[in-house]
């Protein structure tokens, strides 16, 4: 008999939550890579095309083409850097804004979905123990990439 391990059950559980946003989301228009973009660029407003794609784990120019259906829908613009010409900065437009409110609502929802039956107590508790793994993980992450990886987007990746 097989046991259920944590990164299976964690696994399968993520996977899970995004299907539910994505059958909520289904009539708004944008993918699911879409609304990363956008949930990305909102946390991190003014970051670059690159720093965006490591943040993503995505390529570069699989976040291009995001980038352009978003910015021909009117959703984000790319502005010159004023330190550096070959990079563009990242930001959303105001059109964004009743979108964002929107995807905060469909994830509040899956969210509770999620949840359901949990207490508070518990679901600070569940929170609080994802933050340590999670912890755990992204610090030894980083320092194996400092140590192992000279790479431009490594290092971008390692300090974002």
């Amino acid at each position: 008999m097989l046991q259920i391990t944590f990164g299976f059950l964690l696994h399968d559980t993520a996977r899970l939550l995004r299907r539910d946003f994505e059958r909520r989301s289904k009539g708004t228009g944008l993918t699911r890579a879409q609304w990363a973009v956008l949930a990305y660029i909102a946390r991190n407003e003014g970051s670059n095309q690159a720093a965006l794609a490591d943040m993503l784990e995505i390529e570069p120019i699989t976040l291009v083409r995001l980038l352009d259906k978003l910015e021909a829908a009117g959703l984000v613009e790319r502005r010159p850097d004023p330190n550096d010409r070959r990079v563009r900065r990242l930001h959303l437009t105001e059109a964004t804004g009743p979108l964002l409110i929107q995807l905060q609502d469909l994830a509040s929802e899956t969210r509770e979905s999620a949840l359901a039956g949990l207490t508070d107590s518990e679901r600070q508790q569940l929170t609080d123990l994802l933050m340590k793994v999670r912890a755990n993980l992204s610090g030894r992450d980083l320092k194996a990439t400092d140590e192992t990886d000279s790479t431009p987007s490594a290092r971008t990746a390692s300090h974002a």
